[in-house]
């Protein structure tokens, strides 16, 4: 029979989500994750100890010593799987690591725990977009694009307006867009090309050069701007180079101040636990909740799925009018 502890750690496998500040390096932050959910698993209550059956001497015995010592058979707990003798349960737990973030970024981190690495390293591999917030200023320039770099060129930005802005990213975006048909390996002419684009499945097979699929402004209040970003196959150092290109693009300079990670495919903000929330009932609640929309999901995919032959209850004209209708669709 399994111990409390071990199944704690099957409940434990999982994918979950962390909010990682800036400043602090991914690995102390997965570090800090394995060391208190060890603690939790090992502070669990431990089962009962397994008995076995031992001859004892019986002290109520009142025969005398010439007649023999008298035995008894008793249950007695082996006391060598005590945990204080055995030691901790558990004495390594893996913990994977998603998509990274660099030490000045911050935001969602996703994580895994145990067998659900192997799930981790799935997720990574298709592809999901990520969205992030970057905060930028104007009229700066540093030698790695943030504003911890050494200034290397000073600029003025009165010149700069909302409406260049947004003409560059507009600019950014369509290049982008290009690049993106151009690494998905479809052809553009193909009913495959129409139904991936019309689902949102267009993306880069394998690995390719980072990608912007969104890119806006939400904020402009110069010399200060903030733009959100959705990219695939990005690095933060990547985020931090557009900034200063926008900035280069509006014959100006611009340095990046923060990356902050809203999303990371399924996973939000609102999902992310924060420091105080890094214990291992907490990771088991953010694993269940996991788990609970993935099964939504697939429940939801099986009745459509299930519906379908519903709708194939057509005479033979309307399936050809609907071929016509399909074919004009894909010429356009």
């Amino acid at each position: 029979m399994a111990s409390p502890a071990a199944r704690m750690f099957w409940r434990l496998e999982g994918l979950f989500c962390v909010y990682k500040p800036p400043g602090v390096h991914w690995k102390l932050v997965r570090d800090n994750i394995e060391t208190t959910l060890l603690k939790g698993l090992n502070a669990a209550p431990s089962g009962a100890l397994p008995e076995e059956v031992r001859f004892l001497s019986d002290p109520d015995s009142d025969r005398e010593a010439t007649k023999g010592l008298t035995l008894s058979a008793a249950s007695v707990p082996v006391l060598s799987k005590h945990p204080l003798v055995t030691g901790p349960e558990f004495q390594h737990i893996k913990v994977g690591v998603g998509h990274r973030l660099d030490a000045s970024s911050s935001g969602v981190l996703v994580l895994a725990v145990g067998n659900s690495n192997k799930i981790l390293n799935n997720f990574s591999r298709t592809r999901v977009t990520r969205d992030y917030t970057l905060e930028g200023e104007f009229g700066t320039a540093t030698d790695d694009f943030s504003y911890r770099g050494k200034v290397v060129e000073r600029s003025t930005y009165g010149h700069v307006t909302q409406d260049k802005l947004d003409r560059v990213l507009a600019m950014l975006q369509g290049a982008n867009q290009k690049a993106l048909l151009m690494y998905s390996n479809v052809d553009m002419r193909s009913q495959e090309a129409y139904e991936m684009a019309a689902q949102g499945l267009l993306g880069p097979e394998g690995k390719s050069e980072p990608v912007l699929t969104g890119l806006r402004c939400v904020h402009f209040q110069p010399p200060n701007f903030t733009l959100e970003v959705q990219c695939l196959n990005e690095t933060q150092k990547y985020l931090r180079k557009v900034v200063h290109e926008i900035g280069l693009e509006l014959r100006s300079t611009a340095v990046c101040k923060g990356v902050r990670r809203t999303r990371d495919g399924p996973f939000t903000l609102q999902d992310a636990l924060t420091r105080n929330h890094w214990t291992a009932s907490d990771v088991m609640q953010a694993i269940r909740k996991y788990h609970s929309s993935k099964k939504t999901k697939t429940y939801s995919h099986t009745k459509t799925v299930d519906a379908a032959p519903e709708e194939n209850l057509t005479t033979d004209s309307q399936q050809n009018e609907t071929c016509d209708e399909t074919a004009v669709g894909v010429i356009k």
